[in-house]
């Protein structure tokens, strides 16, 4: 394939990934961290065109996106712990409190969760992403997202449970054994 059919290529599906990787993004990280990562994830995508599957582009640029934001979040902490020390060497005169997050029953229970199970049910929830999407994203097979899946929903479920709230709707447990 010579580069301008590439290039021609890439630019008829840039449109799609731009605005699914901005939104999976946005739900993510700040803004300017989300800007970032866009522009890393296309440079990324334009690399790596000739590897992107055609039936599952942007399933495929949120796998790109999600390895993107990871570097950029072990930036970020590097930097924090960075600024930590010349904090303890330099201590600024004063220092303003954060603001109180909101203390949601659902934003606690997915604190709760591990990571991995979080980042899935985001991926399911807010990307709207099939298991077999979701599998592309993490690089696992269909089966192994769709288990995933499964348990990380029952995990928030319970989560959800001891907290004192309900998971959206309870499942009927007539006809099962205890």
């Amino acid at each position: 394939m010579n580069s301008d059919d590439r290039r021609l290529r890439f630019e008829a599906a840039a449109p799609a990934v731009i605005d699914a990787v901005r939104r999976f993004l946005a739900r993510r990280t700040d803004p300017a961290t989300a800007d970032d990562v866009l522009q890393e994830t296309l440079l990324v995508c334009w690399r790596r065109f000739d590897e992107m599957p055609a039936e599952a582009v942007v399933p495929w640029a949120y796998g790109v996106a999600r390895n993107c934001l990871a570097n950029a979040e072990r930036s970020r902490r590097r930097q924090g712990r960075l600024l930590a020390r010349i904090w303890r060497l330099d201590r600024p005169a004063a220092v303003s409190a954060a603001p109180d997050l909101p203390d949601h029953d659902l934003t606690t229970a997915m604190g709760s969760l591990r990571a991995e199970d979080a980042e899935l049910l985001r991926l399911w929830a807010w990307e709207e992403l099939s298991p077999s999407e979701i599998a592309v994203v993490l690089g696992v097979s269909a089966n192994a997202a769709s288990i995933r899946l499964h348990r990380a929903r029952q995990r928030l479920r319970d989560e959800l449970r001891k907290a004192g709230a309900t998971a959206g709707h309870e499942e009927s447990t007539e006809g099962s054994r205890p």
